[in-house]
């Protein structure tokens, strides 16, 4: 019998880029009452445990996508899915769901378009319009369109750009289980391209595709040696959707996701930690549970891209009980 790891000494204050594996394996397999706490310390000594973001996501581009991941509706490889494709949203539209997203107390606008890597062009300039819009409202602007090239990158970063999402998905021997239209080297190239650009890094995974927990703890010890650390950690759960190659893949065990954010936050202790895709299948107390880990973000609006998600009344309500302090919704001014 295997003898279990030997757990690191963890120090609240300490910011690592050395993590091993059998360290993070070590802290992800903690019982879960321990992990929690230790999580919940670390994230008060380095964040405002009241401080939960609120963000927004909008589809700006639908459908279509050359990429076959396995777990998206939106592929085009996918045509059981019954996804209708959508062009590019106008600005004034998307610039009009930002103005609503504020009104109901979203701090970040979050826009995807389904490609495999945008084209210079009318299009791109339209998103370069997008997100100095949002950054005139006063949001932070968060884009996720594939890969990206250097000068792309830097363009987006003369927009304005907060922060640029592009997920690992899961650790680098999974990965080519789930998709193969695009390598692990290319995401992490379009990561340095980001970062060389002095743009925010959003980047975590998806748990439940079918992984082992060792996927889940290298895609996290990856990120963790990534120096600075991403500034978003997206922690998803699989959302199971007909018509795709995962359709039938149960649903995941919140306190999978629970173990999750307490790993990576212990692990990369400045990071927003994003409650994210999946969230809609856990009870409040779930939720709660993930808060205590040190969650400290959830997407906030009926839908992310193109699956389900809280009602935002829903979600000030869950914030408000917790002592979170939410404003009140307003009419948005475009309205």
């Amino acid at each position: 019998m295997t003898e279990p790891a030997a757990l690191p000494r963890l120090e609240a204050n300490a910011i690592r880029h050395d993590w091993t594996l059998a360290e993070v394996q070590a802290i992800h397999d903690l019982p879960l009452l321990d992990l929690v706490h230790c999580a919940g310390t670390v994230h008060r000594a380095h964040n405002d445990p009241a401080d939960i973001q609120r963000a927004a996501l909008l589809s700006i581009k639908t459908g279509g996508c050359p990429e076959d991941c396995a777990y998206c509706p939106q592929s085009a490889h996918h045509k059981e899915a019954g996804m209708t494709r959508q062009r590019l949203m106008p600005v004034d539209a998307v610039l009009r769901e930002a103005a609503a997203a504020k009104a109901q107390g979203a701090h970040r606008f979050c826009m995807g378009a389904a490609w495999r890597q945008p084209k210079d062009g009318p299009e791109f300039d339209s998103v370069l319009a997008m997100v100095r819009g949002v950054r005139g409202m006063g949001m932070e602007a968060c884009v996720t369109l594939g890969m990206l090239t250097a000068s792309q990158a830097e363009r987006l970063a003369d927009a304005g750009l907060t922060s640029y999402n592009h997920n690992l998905d899961t650790g680098p021997e999974f990965y080519g289980d789930i998709i193969s239209t695009r390598t692990y080297e290319d995401r992490l190239q379009t990561l340095q391209h980001v970062r060389d650009a002095g743009i925010g890094v959003c980047c975590g995974g998806i748990v439940g595709m079918g992984e082992r927990v060792r996927d889940r703890v290298e895609m996290l010890q990856l990120l963790a040696n990534h120096a600075p650390h991403p500034e978003s950690v997206p922690i998803n759960a699989l959302v199971a959707v007909e018509g795709t190659p995962l359709e039938d893949r149960p649903p995941v065990d919140p306190l999978d996701l629970v173990r999750m954010c307490a790993t990576a936050r212990i692990v990369m202790p400045k990071a927003r930690v994003r409650l994210s895709a999946g969230r809609k299948g856990l009870t409040r107390e779930a939720q709660i549970l993930c808060f205590l880990a040190g969650a400290n973000s959830i997407f906030y609006g009926e839908r992310l891209l193109t699956t389900a998600n809280n009602e935002a009344d829903e979600d000030a309500a869950l914030l408000r009980d917790i002592g979170v302090t939410v404003p009140e919704m307003t009419l948005a001014a475009a309205e």
